[in-house]
């Protein structure tokens, strides 16, 4: 138990040292650049008065520890800024103001955020199932015809870009078949049915590619776990194939799995920018491209820091999910 405890608290201590580490990174190349920050930040329109005002936001006279300490406490504290007519008060989480539209960006974030979430953790359900399914019975049935049909459908959907198939589902699936609606984001809490049933061709198409690569991944580790020894001691006990795959290996090739999808959920909740866009979801992803284009460094900056903390925590949750499959991981 003691183990176990102090295994899970080196993990939170190496989450919180690296979102610091990721923050400072942050904080450095988009305020520390080449040029004048607040004419940037501001816009080409912007006259010397609006541009002061960014200046004075951004504490461009102050030294460069201390406008990350600002920034920092800002985050953990919240903080005053100045609008020119009144001071807002930002609360903590406090990430800023949006320079086009004075919007908080916590705000902004809040906003978008479950548009997100709903797109990545029902994708993720599905390239789970898809991808580790397919994996598994691609390593079972070796050597038949069988497992090259899926590799080879697993290598078309790697091969494929998201967009290409997002449009040609589109087109199927509700153009021509018309079995589904065309895509149009409706909150879970005014109506869970039409929720799903609009979110279903957006979750196929993010999870497809993805599963694509869950299976190559699943088909290697149980391939892998099947060539040990323990698992020639279970078949010269007679123990069945299928007992075989679907207890022993599996459970064996669930590491590599585990720490993939931490690392695609993390990515995609600002990464499926193209699913966002293709399918007219407002995300997180969709407002990181339009922050970027306008050059909105405060909700560029708030929503990298929001996309590491979920890279960080779903490796976090990941450490324990190892711990969990197998004890010695506690000990390490």
């Amino acid at each position: 138990m003691n183990g176990a405890l102090g295994f899970v608290l080196r993990r939170v201590a190496g989450a919180v040292i690296t979102l610091l580490a990721v923050s400072v990174i942050v904080y450095v190349v988009f305020y520390v650049t080449p040029g004048n920050v607040a004419q940037i930040s501001c816009g080409p329109r912007c006259s010397p008065e609006q541009v002061h005002q960014v200046a004075q936001q951004l504490r461009l006279d102050d030294p460069l520890y201390l406008r990350y300490w600002h920034f920092l406490t800002g985050v953990l504290a919240g903080q005053d800024y100045s609008t020119g007519t009144s001071v807002a008060h930002c609360p903590a989480p406090c990430l800023g103001l949006s320079y086009r539209s004075d919007q908080q960006v916590t705000d902004i974030i809040l906003t978008k955020l479950p548009i997100s979430l709903s797109l990545v953790f029902g994708a993720m359900v599905l390239w789970l199932l898809l991808g580790v399914g397919t994996g598994v019975l691609s390593a079972w049935r070796r050597g038949r015809f069988t497992e090259r049909a899926l590799t080879g459908l697993t290598l078309a959907g790697m091969a494929t870009p998201v967009f290409v198939l997002g449009l040609v589902l589109m087109i199927v699936v509700c153009g021509q078949l018309e079995l589904l609606p065309f895509p149009e984001y409706v909150a879970f809490s005014d109506d869970p049915e039409q929720w799903a049933w609009n979110l279903l061709l957006p979750w196929l198409t993010l999870a497809l590619t993805e599963a694509a690569y869950f299976a190559r991944m699943t088909r290697a580790a149980v391939l892998e776990t099947l060539a040990e020894d323990h698992i020639r001691t279970f078949r010269a006990y007679g123990v069945g194939e299928r007992a075989i795959v679907g207890r022993h290996a599996l459970r064996g090739a669930l590491a590599p799995v585990i720490a993939l999808n931490a690392n695609d959920f993390g990515s995609a909740v600002g990464g499926a920018a193209l699913t966002e866009t293709l399918f007219g979801l407002p995300g997180i992803g969709q407002e990181l491209v339009h922050a970027v284009t306008v050059v909105d460094l405060p909700v560029v900056t708030g929503m990298v820091l929001v996309i590491a903390f979920f890279v960080v925590l779903a490796n976090a949750v990941a450490d324990v999910l190892y711990a969990a499959a197998d004890r010695r991981v506690v000990l390490t």
